[in-house]
């Protein structure tokens, strides 16, 4: 399927909306994780069976589909008299992003670049306005002031992007950067820039519910259950952690222990829970 620019703006700007644990966004977590390793598409009634393991009732999970749909995510197609549906190629395109922030946490060091964003974008797009600073801090931007932001370099091209699917590329401006100069210094301005209490909190939430995953039961199914849950909730911690340098962090920085975990879980539970869907509805996928 060619998807034309609403549905691929749409995918682009849906990476975040979801709460972690709600139907939807379980519904994409289990698009992204499994269901592309099926081939991207699934019959509804299979899609529900999946969702049901993760305590999701089937008139939720179909809710989801359709939600997901609207946005560009999700297209309808029947296969041997199956309604089911697929990924889009802005799906696709969505969550190959989202493989190379969830799986590969990225960690800037002394000397690494940084790009400045700054915007002047009049009243009539106010709207666009505040998309664009919603969405830049939900992929770990830093606000410096009004109209002013800083982050990674390696982050430039996701910034870009949610640019372009706002149409704002004629109100911007970046910076390639090296080293910023700060009245006081680096770890009271990253302080300032970005919220690094709520993200230290989040960090260290995670860690708590979940360091004892490691010591449960890795069956196919269980091992499904469980990595789903944690890639849920896991999901939105590498977007809003830019990975700022040591002399950026408080001291104590709980970020390392909870990207350790997450890791180590990955490795123990995904390919057996990939497995196991494939063995569960596989075989109806390829018919």
């Amino acid at each position: 399927m060619t998807t034309d620019q609403r549905p691929f703006a749409a995918a682009v700007l849906d990476d975040f909306d979801a709460r972690p644990g709600s139907a939807t966004s379980l519904t994409r977590t289990v698009l992204g994780a499994y269901v592309r390793d099926l081939g991207g598409w699934i019959a509804v009634a299979d899609f529900t069976e999946l969702l049901a393991v993760l305590g999701i009732p089937a008139p939720s999970t179909r809710t989801a589909i359709t939600r997901l749909k609207s946005r560009g995510v999700l297209y309808p197609e029947s296969r041997s008299g199956r309604a089911g549906y697929g990924l889009t190629d802005a799906a696709l395109a969505m969550f190959a992003r989202g493989d190379r922030r969830i799986f590969g946490f990225r960690r800037m060091t002394s000397g690494d670049a940084w790009r400045l964003l700054s915007y002047g974008i009049p009243e009539s797009e106010r709207a666009a306005r505040h998309q664009l600073r919603r969405r830049l801090s939900a992929i770990g931007c830093g606000a410096v002031s009004a109209g002013l932001w800083i982050y990674p370099e390696y982050l430039a091209a996701e910034a870009a992007a949610i640019v372009t699917a706002l149409d704002l590329d004629n109100y911007v401006t970046s910076f390639r950067a090296t080293e910023p100069t700060v009245p006081g210094t680096l770890r009271e301005a990253a302080a300032q820039w970005w919220d690094l209490d709520d993200l230290a909190a989040r960090h260290r939430a995670f860690y708590e519910k979940h360091r004892g995953i490691l010591d449960l039961d890795s069956s196919r199914r269980n091992a499904f259950a469980h990595f789903t849950l944690m890639l849920d909730e896991w999901r939105i911690i590498p977007y809003i952690d830019p990975g700022l340098p040591d002399e950026m962090l408080p001291h104590n920085w709980p970020g390392p222990a909870s990207v350790q975990l997450f890791a180590e879980a990955r490795q123990r539970y995904l390919e057996p829970g990939r497995r196991w869907a494939r063995t569960l509805i596989g075989d109806r996928c390829a018919r």
